[in-house]
This record gives structure tokens, C-alpha cells and sequence, in this order.
């Protein structure tokens, strides 16, 4: 098949159809003068209306193109929470060009890393809220460069001063059908982060999804106090809600009191968070009480694992009903959700299998009816993991994704997390799945988080250790707890070392740090030891 032969055919039209870039583009034309985004990040909170966002995407696609940076180029992306982050990360879709979203909390060599690895000629950076991003641009040598709001600074293009001259009205290229829609890169506890490859007949696949079984209502709002370079923002709130026409509140950052003043103060209907972040909102009682969450009427969790009490303590704070999700940057990324036909998904789980697209469970090499881990294969599957050859052949394979998570399907086809592969330890000969270990200490009234790690034994091979957060007003001890675990669960499971904390450590996506909550538990921690049966 020639080039020519693989490109988007047709006019405009099909030409925006098929880039992600254009994903709100009929809303954009349907509700322009109904309000897109609250961004929360300066006094008073910056309002843009649909009709606004539109010609700001359009203005930053003729920003590059003046540039002469061009399809299929890469293009960095270090912005905190703030409304331009959306409009650079899809107007540089809409020039053909791929956005690189930083995760800019990483470490300065591994920003530099990203940065290297996908080969960016272009950056936008928040100077101001990501220092060490603009600090790997300028090692990189990207002379094609703007600082998104803050302090000026030397070598850098002002964003906003720069895309006011640019041209408002912008002819989109065509694109080869399998053409980079954007290069997410994830981030593990060790080794370097990887590139995840996206295509936009992929990405337009999932969002078509959502508006085919789980539309949004035009009047629905949703707050985003979660990073907007993480999956958990955008599939939970910004791409949904955007393609509807409601609204989407921008928090620019996560501290309790205001994540709740936000709920409440501009009507949110909906929200979507990592566990961590409720379980520290559910610490603020008096506030809780003297706020108004009438307009709420979703709570979602997702993004790491969830425990039930927690589920069950949200809900009750709230009032209203709580689901979890579940997806991975490489797999769509969501795979697994709400029934089509109603059925609630019982606590616990993250739902059932989507409608199109392919899950089995694979349990030593084959397919298991029950239990196993998972595997996904659908358009919005990652086209490979970028630079890495060996683990793309290792984990994408007849473009079926072996996702590393480990599930268990019931009866009735709903799917529940039980941890990661990578996660799993043997201890002694019987394999322990942290998750399971969490939810038993979680079950003791007092607990309000609980990350669980191996340590080494010199007899067992590895034991579990716990990170607990126990509730401020309670007398619970690293003992007690041991002795629940050892009341309550197989004796092998139970944690031989506890440590109190005030929080668990966790990544900048949210997720338990578990490598940093190891080093804490092998060195002791900062709080009191509890020896269990060895």
C-alpha cells in the first residue's frame, strides 16, 4: 500500500474526525458559549468558555506550525494544573505534532531521560511549577521553547504573548491512519520511565466509546485536583466531559480542605481521584459537615488499589454511590467498566468487560476462565513501548497486551484487582499478594491506610512488612494490629513488621510508592517496630 494510499481520505472534516485533537470539536460548535473549564490555579478562577478553548487550541497548532515544527515531531510538555495545559497538549494534536506530558515530580535524570528518549524539538513549560522540566529542556538543547505563565526567563518564548499573534484560524494536516496521537511515559519504581506509544485511530476509538455506552450529561461537572499529565484526569474527567459539553474545575494541586471547598462551592456533580486523596479529604470532619455536597452524584476511585472499607466510607460521607476503575496507559486505556445493561458492579470490583474489545485471563501460558492476568486487545492498545523492542515483543504480542494485573472474573463476568504480577512474593512457599495483606489490616476499624512490601528473611526468603495510617484519635499499636492480621487472616500473610506513619509515600501519579516504603520499613520507619511470628 503506498503512503498516500494510508492517509486520512477526504476533506476537513475527516480530517479533524481522526485526530484526537478534535475530540470536543462538535461541543465546541454546539456549546461555545457555555463554560469549558474553572481553572482554580489563580484569584479570581479563570473561566474559558468552549468557543474560547476552541480558537486557544487552534492558535497553539499555528504557534508550531509558524515554528516549523511538524507532524509527527515531538513536543515536551511540562505544565501544572492549569486550563493551558489542555489546550497545548491537544493543539499540538492538531498540528500532527505528539505531545510529550511530563510528569514533571520525577527526578531530574529521569526527566532528562524523557526528554532524550522522545527526541523533543519543541517544549511548553510552567517554569515556575516544574523547574526541573524546564531544567531538562534547557540540558536538552530545545531551542523552540515558551514559558506557560509565571516569571519570565532567559532563553524562553512568553506563551501567552506568542499565541495571542498567532493565527486563529488553523488547516489541519491529513495523518497516516496509525499516526502518534501522543507519548505518555510510565513510571515505575526503578529503571528509566517508558515510552508508551498512542495512536489517534486508537485514542478516537475510546472516546467514541464513552459517547456510544456512557455519555455525559451537558450539565455535569467534574473536579480534577489529580495531575493532568495522569490518565486518572483525563479518562475520568477531561476527555468525557469535554466531548458533552459540560464543565471541568481545575484544582492546582491536592490539599483536603480545598479539594472539598471546590466540591462543594461549584456544584460538582462528579469526581474521580486516586484512593489516597479521599482517604486524606475523609480526615476532615468538621469541614465535611458544615459543607453543602448536594450536586455530587458520582464518586469514583481508581488509578491504584482500593480497599472496601474505603469504598464504604466515602460513600457514606458523601451519600452517594462509589464505583472504581480500573485502566493502564498501554491497555486504552480502560478495558473494564459499567455494565451496558445497569447492573451495578458489586464492592470490590472495577466492573465488567467493555462491549468491543477483546479481555481473557491467561494463567500459566493459557486462558483461564476465572482468574489469571489480564489481557487486552483492542484499537486503542499502545502500538509499542518506544526504543524498547524487546519488551514490546514480550508484551504485546498478535496485538493482545499482557497487562501485568492480576484478576479474578465471577459468575457474573465482573472483574476484581488483585494486585500486581510484579507485586506478588513468596514467603515460605505460599505466595502473598500485597493488596490482600492491605485489605486485612484496613479491616481493623482504626486503619485508614495501609501500603504492604517483602523483606527479606533469612529463612522464609521474604516476609510481609506494612506502612499503616491509623486514625488521629485512636490507641491502635503496631502489636494490636499484628495480632488482627494473625486473628483475622492465614498466619503467613501477617505483617512482621509494622511501622506508623502520617501518610503513606506515593509516586507522582498518586500510586503507593513501594520501593520508597520498603527503604523506610528496612530501615525502621519513623515509627514503632512490631515482630509478629516469624
Amino acid at each position: 500500500m503506498t503512503p498516500d494510499a494510508e492517509r486520512v481520505q477526504g476533506g476537513n472534516g475527516a480530517r479533524t474526525d481522526g485526530n484526537l485533537g478534535y475530540w470536543c470539536r462538535r461541543a465546541c460548535e454546539r456549546f461555545a458559549d457555555r463554560t469549558a473549564l474553572i481553572d482554580l490555579s489563580r484569584t479570581p478562577p479563570r473561566r474559558v468558555s468552549y468557543r474560547e478553548l476552541d480558537e486557544r487550541m487552534d492558535r497553539a497548532a499555528s504557534l508550531l506550525e509558524s515554528a516549523d515544527v511538524r507532524p509527527g515531531e515531538q513536543v515536551a510538555l511540562g505544565v501544572g494544573n492549569r486550563f493551558e495545559f489542555v489546550e497545548i497538549m491537544f493543539g499540538i494534536m492538531r498540528r500532527g505534532a505528539v505531545p510529550v506530558p511530563l510528569n514533571h515530580k520525577l527526578g531530574a535524570s529521569a526527566l532528562r531521560h524523557v526528554v532524550s528518549d522522545a527526541a523533543c524539538r519543541a517544549a511548553f513549560v510552567d517554569v515556575d511549577a516544574a523547574p526541573r522540566a524546564a531544567q531538562a529542556v534547557e540540558d536538552g538543547g530545545i531551542a523552540i521553547r515558551w514559558h506557560v505563565g509565571g516569571r519570565a526567563r532567559a532563553g524562553w518564548h512568553d506563551y501567552e504573548s506568542a499565541l495571542s499573534k498567532a493565527p486563529a484560524g488553523f488547516e489541519p494536516p491529513s495523518l497516516p491512519r496509525r499516526a502518534v496521537a501522543f507519548l505518555p511515559y510510565t513510571s515505575g519504581s526503578t529503571g528509566n520511565p517508558k515510552g508508551v506509544v498512542l495512536t489517534h485511530e486508537g485514542q478516537v476509538w475510546w472516546v467514541r466509546c464513552l459517547e456510544k455506552y456512557w455519555p455525559a450529561d451537558p450539565s455535569e461537572r467534574a473536579l480534577v485536583a489529580v495531575p493532568l499529565y495522569h490518565k486518572n484526569a483525563m479518562a475520568g474527567a477531561v476527555k468525557p466531559l469535554l466531548q458533552a459539553g459540560g464543565s471541568v474545575v481545575i484544582q492546582p494541586g491536592f490539599a483536603p480542605e480545598p479539594f472539598l471547598r471546590a466540591l462543594s462551592e461549584h456544584r460538582c456533580t462528579r469526581v474521580s481521584a486516586v484512593p489516597a486523596v479521599f482517604a486524606m479529604a475523609l480526615r476532615c470532619k468538621d469541614l465535611m459537615a458544615r459543607l453543602d455536597f448536594s450536586a455530587l452524584r458520582t464518586v469514583t476511585l481508581g488509578s491504584a488499589p482500593v480497599q472496601p472499607e474505603l469504598v464504604h466510607a466515602v460513600s457514606s460521607a458523601f451519600g452517594v454511590d462509589v464505583g472504581e476503575s480500573y485502566g493502564l496507559t498501554e491497555g486504552g486505556p480502560v478495558m473494564l467498566g459499567p455494565r451496558t445493561d445497569g447492573a451495578p458492579a458489586p464492592v470490590g470490583s472495577c466492573g465488567a468487560a467493555w462491549p468491543e474489545g477483546e479481555v481473557k485471563l491467561v494463567q500459566d501460558g493459557e486462558e483461564h476462565p476465572s482468574d489469571g492476568e489480564l489481557w487486552v486487545r483492542n484499537p486503542g492498545v499502545a502500538a509499542e513501548y518506544r526504543n524498547l523492542p524487546g519488551l514490546t515483543a514480550a508484551r504485546i504480542k498478535d496485538g493482545w497486551l499482557a497487562t501485568g494485573d492480576l484478576f479474578h472474573r465471577d459468575e457474573d463476568g465482573f472483574f476484581f484487582f488483585r494486585g500486581r504480577a510484579d507485586d506478588m512474593f513468596n514467603s515460605g512457599g505460599e505466595n502473598i499478594y500485597p493488596k490482600e495483606v492491605e485489605d486485612l489490616l484496613l479491616s481493623h476499624p482504626a486503619v485508614l491506610d495501609a501500603v504492604v512490601v517483602p523483606l527479606a528473611h533469612e529463612v522464609k526468603g521474604h516476609v510481609p512488612a506494612a506502612l499503616v495510617v491509623a486514625a488521629p484519635e485512636s490507641d491502635a499499636t503496631p502489636e494490636a494490629l499484628t495480632r488482627h492480621a494473625l486473628e483475622h487472616g492465614p498466619a503467613y500473610a501477617h505483617p512482621r513488621r509494622v511501622v506508623l506513619v502520617d501518610a503513606v509515600p506515593l509516586t507522582g501519579a498518586g500510586k503507593p510508592d513501594r520501593h520508597r516504603a520498603a527503604e523506610l520499613l528496612q530501615a525502621g520507619g519513623p515509627g514503632r517496630r512490631a515482630a509478629g511470628r516469624p
